[in-house]
């Protein structure tokens, strides 16, 4: 029965870069207040029209090359967003078309911020079954086509990209070593893109989503209370502690909650791969570019690392990587 190996990594953000000074132009809010808060000084934002599909393509390109691997020779493409170019065809569709990809079949996983470690975990299982042999993973999210920029409390934390890996069969051993994954369903506290159902019949129907909306307060909590134990206990069950990781990359929602999430498993911000400071909270990405951030920064041969996601659902879950 193969395992699975990561091939290759790599991220795309868009060109334009949005700072807190551009949003305090147009919201009641300051780079200060952006900085104490979040630990955010830039993100970069989609303004030339590029869709979740444009980023995710991009993203996969680059890693493709990175791998030396044709489009073709890929079985699997899964895109893990919630902020789809629609709600069909998925998003990993358009990719597979702007791929050229005829081989692969393709389709979306939408768990929000913790989507990417979802993603990875479903690309592991296809390959396991010994059917599927390359699989293309990609976190890609414009979070800021589904924002209120009225709302200095949400809006200020996100920023746009996408992150891709190339995984493919290894038949002496595995790079996932482990995982946990949960979901608590609470809809109130984070939600995007609600669509109302009707009510009467009327030709001036059409859909309407909503922006997106967080109660940041009741979000953080959340974390605290769940992230730190479900962490310890994960690695319990692998007869580990936190400090037998080498390395971490958690949801990159927030500076001051990794800050929080360090101090609580008492392990060094120095073992924490952070984007978050320059693209701002990119939800599933996050972490996809942390690992190639990672990968292109360390030798991780040997290495462990803990890819922890969680997000609106509430959806939260970690997996484990061994080198």
């Amino acid at each position: 029965m193969p395992g699975s190996k990561i091939l290759a990594s790599a991220h795309y953000v868009p060109s334009d870069v949005v700072t807190n000074a551009d949003l305090a132009k147009i919201m009641d809010t300051s780079d200060a207040w952006i900085r104490t808060h979040t630990g955010i000084e830039t993100r970069h934002i989609s303004l030339q029209g590029e869709n979740t599909s444009d980023l995710a393509t991009q993203a996969a390109r680059l890693a493709l090359a990175q791998a030396d691997m044709a489009p073709e020779a890929i079985d699997l493409i899964i895109v893990t967003t919630f902020t789809p170019d629609g709600l069909a065809p998925s998003t990993a569709a358009l990719v597979q078309r702007n791929l050229k990809a005829k081989n692969a079949w393709a389709y979306d996983i939408m768990t929000a911020c913790a989507g990417f470690v979802f993603g990875l975990s479903t690309a592991d299982k296809f390959i396991r079954s010994g059917v599927y042999k390359n699989v293309l993973v990609i976190a890609a999210e414009v979070n800021s086509k589904m924002m209120d920029f009225s709302d200095r409390t949400s809006t200020v934390f996100f920023g746009d990209g996408a992150g891709a890996v190339v995984m493919t069969a290894d038949m002496q051993r595995s790079v996932v070593a482990g995982e946990k994954m949960n979901t608590v369903g609470n809809a109130d506290v984070v939600h995007s893109g609600r669509i109302a159902p009707l009510t009467k019949l009327s030709p001036d129907n059409y859909p309407k989503t909503d922006a997106f909306s967080q109660r940041g307060h009741e979000v953080f909590d959340e974390v605290t209370n769940l992230i730190p134990h479900h962490i310890r206990t994960f690695l319990l069950s692998k007869d580990m502690k936190p400090s037998d990781v080498d390395y971490f990359i958690p949801h990159q929602a927030n500076l001051r909650l990794i800050e929080y999430i360090a101090n609580e498993l008492n392990e060094p911000m120095s073992k924490f791969s952070t984007n978050i400071i320059y693209n701002g909270n990119t939800s599933s990405a996050g972490i996809a570019i942390g690992l190639d951030e990672l990968r292109n920064s360390v030798n991780l041969s040997g290495k462990s690392v803990l890819l922890t996601g969680f997000g609106a659902g509430f959806t939260y879950g970690s997996i484990l990587l061994k080198f």
